[in-house]
Parts: C-alpha cells; structure tokens; sequence
C-alpha cells in the first residue's frame, strides 16, 4: 500500500475500534435497537447525497430487495448484537470475539456458496475457535446474569457478518460501493424506524450517551464506510481485510486509556491465538509449497 493508503488502514481501524467505545458508552442508556436506529439514520442522511444521480437512484431501485437483505443482515441484527453485547460485556474483550468474522466467512462460504477451503484453512478455524475459548473460558456463564449471552450474541453478530460477506459478493459485487453503503444504510434505518421508536428510552438520555451515539454515526460508520469503501477502490480488498487484526489491537488500547479496562495475560494469550488462527484462515500467513525439481 501506498503511504496514504496506510494512514487511511490506520485511521479505519482506530475508528472501528472507537465504534466499541461508543457503544459500551451509549448503549446502557440507549439501549441496543434505539442505539442502532440513531447509527443508521444519521449514517443514512450523511450518505444519501451520494445517491443523488439518475443512474444511482435507479440502481437502487432495481435492487432494493437484496439492498434490504444486506442491511438486515451486515447492519441492523449485528449492530444490535454487538450494542446489547457492550452493556454488559468490556469493549476490547467484544472487538476479540468479533474478529472472529473472517472464520464464519470462511465457513459459511464452504458449505453453502461454493467457496473452497485448504486443509491449512481447517487449522486456522480451529486455532481461531481456541482463542476464543481461551479468551472466554471463565466467562460462559448462562445463569441469570451471567456473560455466556452477550458472549453468545459477538458470536450471533459475527455468524451475521460471513453471512452477509458472502451474500454480497455473490449477488451485489457488480453495484459501486455508493449503492452499497448507502443503499443499505438507508434500507436499514427504514426496517429500524418502528422497532427503535417503541422501545426508545422513557429516561432521559444524557449528553454523554448523545454524544457518543452521535459520534458512533458520524466517525465509525459514515466516515468508516467512506474509508474502507476508498481503500478497496485503491489498495484492494486483501490488503484492506487487514484491517480485521488492526481493529481489536485498537479497541484494546482505547478501552485501556479512555474506559481504564484491564489487560489481563488472558486476553493477551486468547487476543494472540485467535489473530493467529483467523491469519491462517484468510490464507495472509500461508505454508510455503517445496519445489519439486
């Protein structure tokens, strides 16, 4: 990547990592479906100008039916996961369980869209799942009040996004990222609109909580999908997927400074296994073949 493009990777994954700040902030007194309709119908009104052409709007219109699948399943069942997640669960621990993505991309490519899979593929699952464990093993507590749920719904959120990481580049990688990050961010702030409104908070909500919902619409999503839509236009996909590893890095660090969460040698040993493993099983630490002469 270019220097700029690296700046770019790197901002992305601090704005990413922030998102997880802004929801364990925001989302207590939000709540987790309220939270969401505020992302979405700010991110929503920030991108629809980008829509405003004849040829964007038709397109739109064309696949408005497969743009409300993707916001459904890549925006408004995982961000809501994630947002009821945070109330309970710390940030950077959340970030860990959630960059496990690539590992249900991988296989939910295999079983249901056609995408092969290596057999060094099969260890990078299996090292990646281990982190987790390790990561998670004194927490899956199911009994009233315990975290194995919110556990549970990083792990829900994340099923989602390999859902919709296949689904769109099966059926949508012919759109310009405009539509898709638009189109899909307006599809979900419409199937929010009733949900968020009858279970918007009774209390009112502080400044605090406004500002970092307002600023996890603004920063993590609009500018986010603007950088990381930008960055595969320009460095390509594989080099912008790296941002998968940066981003947990990022929300450890910020959960450390700006919440004061530990980091335990547990979460250091899981953080370490699990970016091993989903490495492995994106193939961007791969076996060297021997020549054959």
């Amino acid at each position: 990547m270019s220097p700029a493009d690296t700046l770019r990777l790197l901002l992305l994954s601090s704005l990413w990592g922030l998102s997880f700040i802004f929801m364990r902030v925001a989302s207590p007194e939000f709540g987790p479906v309220p939270l969401v309709l505020v992302r979405m119908g700010v991110g929503a009104a920030l991108l629809v100008p980008l829509l405003l052409s004849v040829h964007y709007l038709r397109l739109v219109r064309e696949h408005a039916g497969r743009l409300l699948v993707l916001g459904l399943i890549n925006h408004v069942l995982p961000f809501s996961l994630l947002a009821l997640a945070t109330t309970r669960l710390e940030a950077g621990f959340t970030s860990l369980i959630n960059a496990t993505t690539p590992i249900f991309t991988a296989l939910l490519g295999a079983l249901f869209f056609a995408t092969p899979i290596q057999r060094q593929q099969y260890l990078g699952l299996a090292m990646a799942l281990f982190g987790v464990y390790v990561l998670s093993a004194d927490r899956l507590d199911f009994a009233l009040g315990g975290d194995g749920w919110f556990i549970l719904a990083v792990l829900g959120a994340t099923f989602c996004y390999g859902v919709a990481g296949n689904y769109s580049k099966t059926y949508l990688t012919h759109l310009p990222v405009r539509v898709l990050a638009a189109g899909s961010t307006t599809m979900s702030a419409l199937i929010l609109l009733v949900p968020g409104l009858m279970l918007w908070p009774a209390e009112p909500i502080s400044g605090l909580a406004w500002a970092n919902g307002l600023a996890l619409a603004v920063l993590s999503t609009t500018l986010a999908f603007l950088l990381y839509f930008g960055l595969i236009a320009s460095a390509g996909a594989t080099a912008t997927s790296t941002v998968t590893f940066l981003v947990p890095v990022s929300a450890l660090v910020w959960g450390y400074l700006l919440l004061g969460e530990r980091l335990s040698l547990q979460i250091l040993a899981g953080m370490a296994i699990t970016l091993a493993g989903t490495a492995i099983a994106t193939r961007m630490i791969r076996r060297r073949r021997r020549r054959v002469a």
